[in-house]
């Protein structure tokens, strides 16, 4: 199979960051891998595969490896929300990411803080062609939006006190933002080599009142910028032919 005829891979956490990406596609049919569903089909003339992935690290490094093994996806692109964290950025922006990092992965002192043991590094980069044009895709989907590039963090954690976010702040003073999965997808796909984007939607600022209405804010705000800007990426995805193959992860 040529690398351009493999499907997309759309990903969210919950049913409620996906569903309106699921409505906007076309030919759906139904798979169950390893106890989640995957959804095939078309969206706008791309050939995608759109799942849950669950939540927290462990279920998005096995979504991601299920969609590379078993429906030999050419790129993914992950969206959902997240909790904010840089003092410029609040709820209802949106923050794509150029690198992801596991907070709460501390091998020291045999390695250092945050650095993945046997891989040298901490920080995983997204695929930069894909990740312009996701800002881009973001800006016109959402004018009334601000939208952010930079560094997301994650962790098995749902960050919900002011006093731990704002540790996270102090180490980490470059994070924009904070979820439980863009992390370990991009392990995953560094491992293999495939090309990766993630967008996040701020639900919360991750302080002491992240719970409160975060369904609501998913189901009626979240959710519809996800398939916004999925859906004007794969848009402009049509127009720059071979881009996942441009700028492979690192």
């Amino acid at each position: 199979m040529h690398p351009s005829d493999k499907p997309i891979a759309l990903i969210g956490a919950m049913q409620e960051e996906l569903v309106a990406v699921l409505a906007c596609m076309t030919g759906v049919s139904c798979q169950a891998v390893a106890g989640r569903q995957f959804w095939r089909g078309h969206l706008h003339g791309h050939a995608v595969v759109a799942v849950l992935s669950g939540i927290g690290k462990v279920a998005a490094a096995m979504t991601a490896t299920v969609l590379i093994e078993k429906f030999q996806v050419q790129c993914m692109v992950f969206t959902g929300v997240a909790g904010g964290l840089a003092r410029h950025v609040k709820v209802g922006d949106v923050v794509v990411a150029t690198e992801l990092l596991q907070h709460d992965m501390d091998a020291s002192p045999l390695f250092p803080k945050y650095e993945v043991p046997m891989l040298g590094c901490a920080r995983f980069k997204s695929h930069h062609a894909m990740t312009a044009l996701l800002v881009q895709s973001a800006q016109h989907a959402l004018p009334q939006a601000q939208v952010h590039a930079g560094l997301i963090i994650s962790g098995d954690q749902f960050v919900s006190s002011a006093a731990e976010s704002q540790r996270l702040q102090r180490e980490l003073p470059d994070a924009l933002a904070v979820e439980m999965e863009g992390a370990a997808l991009a392990q995953v796909c560094r491992d293999y080599g495939l090309p990766l984007a993630v967008v996040r939607t701020l639900s919360d600022r991750a302080d002491d009142e992240a719970h409160t209405d975060f369904t609501q804010f998913v189901k009626d705000v979240a959710s519809q910028y996800s398939a916004a800007i999925v859906s004007e990426f794969l848009k402009r995805l049509r127009l720059v032919p071979n881009i996942t193959a441009a700028n492979p992860v690192v």
